[in-house]
């Protein structure tokens, strides 16, 4: 198959709608248009269809800039950055779509139809009644020139519509599906200039991607039932089609569509719950795209190295958040301490953060538990308050010990003992482990039963770092007193 492209230089883009919350689907829309426009030196182009007045949020397309920015897919052409093919608001650009409308009009491929929202809803409620497919009737279809323009010098209300072929086969072509064959009897007459002046998609996506030069339309598979419509119009304007490419559609492990219901469909939740911006992306390639060598962790420029449009499987993907821990944990854990620290800082509470050194020597003991850096205040809190449930606590030591509490107690006091006599210039964790291991052998108690309440009583949990780290960091002084406490 040829293109012939006015500019031959690769360029994509990513249409989204201001109309709420950035979306996970728009981040992996973006993450694929991005990687390949960057693999050929190309463009990707951020194009905001706002035409839907009825669902616009006002704040919603600069809180998908920051999300996309957080992600680190920021876009070479846009609202925001200009370029040569704006404007990129399709509001901006209704006189454009009004001129092809008409046009399309002028040489039979559409039409005007006056059709009040009351007789098109009887139609419609007639169609469901018998069982039939909810479509246009053609009422306005037929319309002569004289009642066309008798209603046009009256100023009835009015849309334009599509005229689809009637008993023909729509071929289209999607780059990893191959020719998909359409009904045009199953394809309604579309309305694709609303009654306000403002187009549809249908005719907006159209009009916008031949003008701005796109060669490559990658968008999810949802709009596979409207790709036929998009063919008819690009035939009847005599333009060339891009490339198109459908991408699978993320679900939920459920199988459903992510809503917005789903807290997971929101990238905002994502920042929030202290993932990656780089594991998340790592994460959406593999979606739908496996990498050649069989490697589950890369980079985005490896991603933009080996991939290729072609290598894209139509077979719908899950949004397996526990693999996306698994990963975000091996980024976490290959970040430096100092990364690590800075970017732990919106996570915890500002009593944590007063004592930088201090939490530099915490948060290397707990780094392989940390899957979100949303768990790390509770993770190292004990590290700066002592634990809640003193009875519970208790008991859970006693159960530890295989021990009565006088028993328990008397190791505590030998324990308590040892620890006490370590001068200041040797608390190190080396040095307390092999004096706390001296004494379990010589009171010959099992490492469990001798470790673990020393663990539970100095933490309050049965979980933690190994014990002479956890004692190193926390310090010789509050060690014993909390020891003494029990």
């Amino acid at each position: 198959m040829c293109y012939n492209f006015v500019d031959m230089k690769v360029r994509t883009r990513i249409a989204p709608s201001p109309t709420g919350y950035p979306h996970l689907g728009t981040a992996y829309q973006a993450l694929i248009n991005k990687a390949y426009a960057k693999k050929y030196k190309g463009s990707f182009v951020i194009r905001i269809e706002d035409t839907d007045r009825t669902r616009f949020v006002e704040d919603a397309e600069k809180r998908l800039y920051k999300a996309l920015d957080w992600l680190n897919l920021t876009e070479d052409e846009g609202p925001r950055k200009g370029g040569d093919f704006g404007p990129y608001r399709q509001s901006e650009r209704l006189s454009l779509y009004k001129k092809y409308a008409l046009d399309l009009v002028k040489k039979g491929h559409a039409y005007y139809c006056f059709c009040t929202k009351e007789r098109l809803e009887k139609v419609r409620k007639n169609q469901q009644k018998n069982g039939l497919p909810s479509m246009y009737d053609g009422h306005c279809r037929t319309l002569s020139k004289n009642v066309i323009q008798k209603n046009l010098k009256l100023g009835k209300s009015y849309v334009i519509r599509l005229k689809v072929p009637k008993n023909k086969k729509i071929v289209v072509h999607d780059l990893i599906r191959g020719e998909i064959v359409f009904d045009s009897n199953t394809i309604d007459d579309q309305v694709i200039l609303k009654s306000d002046g403002f187009p549809t998609y249908h005719l907006a996506v159209v009009v916008d991607d031949h003008l701005m030069n796109i060669t490559h339309v990658v968008r999810d598979a949802g709009w596979i039932p409207s790709f036929p419509k998009h063919k008819l119009i690009y035939d009847y304007l005599g333009w060339e089609m891009p490339i198109f490419l459908h991408t699978p559609t993320i679900i939920n492990m459920s199988g459903g569509k992510l809503s917005k219901r789903d807290s997971s469909s929101d990238i905002n939740w994502y920042k929030e719950q202290g993932f990656l911006p780089e594991a998340i992306l790592n994460f959406l390639a593999l979606l739908g795209w496996s990498h050649p060598k069989g490697k589950e962790i890369f980079d985005f420029n490896e991603f933009i190295k080996y991939f290729d449009l072609k290598d894209i499987s139509p077979v719908t993907p899950k949004l397996d958040l526990v693999k996306l821990e698994w990963i975000n944990g091996i980024y976490i854990r290959n970040l430096t301490l100092n990364e690590f620290l800075k970017r732990s800082l919106d996570y915890l509470p500002s009593e944590y953060t007063r004592n930088l050194d201090y939490l530099k020597k915490i948060l290397p003991l707990v780094r392989d538990r940390v899957k979100r850096l949303s768990e790390l205040s509770y993770l190292i809190s004990y590290f700066f308050e002592y634990p809640k449930g003193t009875k519970q606590i208790r008991e859970l030591a006693l159960k530890e010990s295989k021990k009565n509490y006088k028993q328990t107690k008397e190791v505590l006091h030998h324990i308590i003992d040892i620890l006490d006599s370590i001068k200041d210039s040797n608390w190190t964790s080396s040095y307390i482990d092999t004096l706390l291991h001296k004494l379990m052998m010589q009171l010959n108690i099992k490492p469990r039963q001798f470790f673990m309440p020393i663990r539970i009583i100095v933490t309050g949990r049965s979980f933690s770092p190994p014990v002479a780290d956890m004692l190193e960091v926390l310090g010789k002084q509050e060690t014993l007193k909390r020891l003494k406490r029990f």
